[in-house]
């Protein structure tokens, strides 16, 4: 913001209705089932259980990229 800040106030008016329009936009809402696999995934993660670069390289593959 402290760059806005030296910005002409035509561009900081501009980035203000950005801001704004952002803040106003809903907030994604997970279901049970979600959170609890969000949950398990940042257990796993602070445990430091993370795929390997060949379970990587497979998902990669199965999508084609």
């Amino acid at each position: 913001m402290a760059i806005v800040g030296g910005l002409p106030p035509d561009m900081q008016d501009e980035i203000a209705r950005m801001v704004l329009a952002f803040a106003e936009q809903p907030t994604c809402q997970l279901t049970p089932d979600e959170e609890a696999e969000l949950d398990g995934s940042e257990a796993a993660a602070a445990r430091g259980e993370f795929a390997t670069d060949e379970e990587v390289c497979a998902i990669w593959t199965k999508y084609g990229l």
